[in-house]
């Protein structure tokens, strides 16, 4: 949780220096087109709230299952399945949703008629209270002084320590300054239901044109595509990169899989697709892309994902969806 308050932290800084030389004065006529701040409706908070049940039942969200599977995370194969499932669900739904609770709604960035200075402040004081109470569950300790830094002490902290939070949140929050500097804001889902979207327009089982999503929403969103973009090349680096550090730390042990666990990871990746697609993205494109960028999208979608997690957690919806693993 403090490298994803530290990364979001470092993210809102540098997305709003980008902004400021684009858009110097951010009002709400002129939000930024090409960053994740999307409507903010029901929808959303259903959505969230999908997603967050769907983390639980299935191990992982949608960006943790690519690198969680070369960890020998097998029950990240039919969840991953159900993605697609759940995709194609919410593409089959989108009309309802869309027309009911979406059309209309206020695209809201915190920038917009405040300023970038008054922005960030706010949320980097909102960040900090969250930071101070989580103390409550994760208390400061001290470092132990009495290690030797040499090449196997190295080799320890790289591979099989938790790097600090601070270095891990900055690191990403870099990496998603860069990545809406250079290209677009980071996300994981677009190339997933792109393909979905466009095997199922296809096979005509929905049509070609999408109300909203063809013509004004931000986010992660699905469009026409016939080959690997930019966000698959992503996912097949997280996947690579999972490799390369879980071999030599020796974390790649395989996951005792069963039918009941199968299917009910299965059914969580639906609610994960299902809850990605309605919301426009998951952790990384709405959450973390979204709350770098000033959007209240991304503070609505992560307060209902913590949520639901939350409540799935307390009720222990993860062992009882992968009995003998937890």
């Amino acid at each position: 949780m403090y490298a994803i308050l530290v990364s979001i932290a470092v993210g809102t800084i540098g997305y709003a220096v980008i902004f400021s030389t684009r858009i110097p004065t951010p009002t709400a006529d002129n939000v930024p087109t090409d960053a994740h701040i999307a409507p903010v409706s029901l929808a959303l908070v259903i959505a969230g709230l999908s997603f967050g049940l769907g983390m639980v039942i299935s191990g992982g969200c949608i960006a943790g299952h690519p690198y969680r599977l070369p960890e020998g995370h097998l029950r990240s194969i039919p969840a991953l399945l159900g993605v697609v499932l759940g995709f194609g669900l919410g593409f089959l739904s989108w009309d309802t949703m869309y027309s009911r609770f979406i059309l209309g709604s206020p695209a809201t960035w915190l920038a917009a008629d405040n300023g970038y200075a008054l922005a960030v402040l706010l949320q980097l004081g909102v960040l900090v209270c969250l930071g101070v109470w989580l103390l409550r569950w994760n208390p400061p300790v001290q470092g132990r002084g009495d290690r030797t830094v040499d090449a196997t002490e190295v080799r320890r902290l790289v591979f099989f320590k938790r790097w600090p939070a601070l270095f891990t949140g900055s690191s990403v929050g870099i990496l998603a300054i860069l990545a809406y500097y250079k290209d677009q804001p980071l996300g994981v889902t677009q190339q997933i239901s792109s393909m979905t979207r466009t095997s199922m327009t296809e096979a005509g089982w929905m049509e070609r044109l999408m109300p909203g999503l063809d013509e004004r929403l931000a986010g992660c969103v699905a469009i026409m595509v016939d080959t690997i973009t930019t966000n698959g090349w992503l996912i097949v680096g997280i996947v690579l990169a999972s490799l390369a550090v879980a071999l030599p730390g020796r974390c790649v042990r395989l996951e005792k899989t069963t039918a009941f666990n199968s299917v009910t990871a299965l059914g969580g990746g639906v609610l994960l697709g299902w809850g990605a697609m309605i919301g426009l993205g998951c952790t990384i494109g709405v959450l973390l892309s979204g709350t770098q960028a000033l959007a209240l999208s991304g503070w609505v979608f992560g307060a209902a994902m913590v949520l639901a997690a939350g409540l799935g957690f307390r009720f222990g919806l993860h062992r009882k969806a992968a009995p003998g693993v937890f």
